[in-house]
């Protein structure tokens, strides 16, 4: 026979609401009965029926993470699975379960059933699934959620949480600089997504501070392929910059190539820079300076974030944007100070 809520407070020497309070984590109770309770609940082998405590305080104990389904890349991406653990960590830690739903920009069925279903106390999305509709929905029930990125002014009152890209490309260009740097050029897949603009934006501002020219943009580097053509077609300019920050580890792999095929050596000639530390720019040979973004805290603060408004906490908005570093490696180290 399974162990009921009751055998656990006739075990522990209390009421059957005394434990129920300890398990839904309401009202004021002394840290000796709870860990009597704890006790018996361990020596008991109790399991709660999350369901039964749906039912009896109108909560699941769950959060839904969205993800567009149209874009297979977001499943493959190292860094969403850093944020899904983030996210899952956190969770845990509030007893709180994580699952993932489907969505796609303007049609956000799969999200809108759970909302609408009281399946799930709160969703995160990425900003690309930002929705009016969605947006609406989520106002009109008070429902909590958290953006994951920096939405547009479509959704300025909304709780996000997102990597500072801007300070990102400013320690970039900085880094650079120090190394003696100074003709850059950016080299990205576009500029259309809001992180890569934020980035650029970052390394000019560090740039004119300087008293130096903006760094030459090269957008179209959708792969290792294009990145290599574009760069190589770039250093074979007279003038061609002493320094190149990448957008990512597969456009740093092709301008490390194109630079091999035009003769130049890294980095005595050119140097190169990375955006989002990833083992393949740390596995390169050279191995690739990277600007490292801690993609488990952004999981983890976006659960928080839905956490801290499911219990309550709904008073102020949370909008976090969280630090960058610099990790040098082999791509950008002066190697004649190295040898002295």
């Amino acid at each position: 026979m399974a162990v009921t809520i009751r055998d656990v407070a006739k075990a522990a020497g209390v009421s059957a609401s005394t434990v129920s309070r300890v398990l839904n984590k309401k009202g004021l109770i002394s840290a000796e009965t709870e860990q009597r309770i704890s006790a018996a609940m361990a020596q008991l082998h109790y399991v709660p029926n999350d369901m039964a405590r749906s039912f009896a305080n109108g909560t699941t104990m769950t959060i839904a993470l969205a993800i567009d389904v149209v874009d297979a890349r977001a499943y493959a991406n190292p860094f969403f699975n850093n944020t899904v653990f983030g996210m899952e960590t956190a969770a845990h830690e509030r007893g709180y379960n994580l699952i993932i739903t489907s969505g796609v920009k303007d049609t956000p069925a799969s999200a809108e059933r759970l909302i609408r279903g009281k399946k799930i106390d709160g969703i995160a999305f990425p900003v690309s699934l930002v929705d009016p509709a969605l947006l609406q929905l989520l106002r009109e029930k008070h429902f909590p959620c958290v953006i994951i990125g920096h939405p547009d002014a479509s959704a300025w009152n909304a709780n996000w949480v997102d990597i500072n890209n801007t300070q990102a490309g400013a320690i970039a260009a900085q880094h650079l600089l120090e190394k003696g740097c100074k003709k850059l050029a950016y080299v990205a897949g576009s500029l259309h997504e809001t992180f890569s603009r934020d980035r650029l934006i970052g390394c000019n501002q560090t740039l004119r501070a300087a008293g130096l020219a903006e760094a030459e943009v090269l957008q179209g580097a959708a792969d290792l392929q294009a990145a290599r053509a574009l760069v190589q077609a770039l250093l074979a300019r007279p003038q061609r910059p002493d320094a190149i920050l990448c957008g990512g580890d597969c456009i740093a792999l092709g301008a490390a190539r194109a630079a091999a095929a035009s003769g130049l050596k890294i980095p005595q000639d050119v140097k190169l820079l990375c955006f989002d530390d990833t083992p393949i720019t740390e596995y390169a040979e050279p191995s690739i300076t990277s600007i490292s973004v801690d993609t488990f805290e952004l999981g983890k603060q976006a659960a928080q974030i839905l956490i801290s408004q499911i219990e309550g906490e709904q008073g102020s908005l949370h909008q976090v944007l969280l630090s960058t570093q610099v990790l040098e490696r082999a791509s950008t180290q002066n190697k004649m100070l190295k040898e002295i």
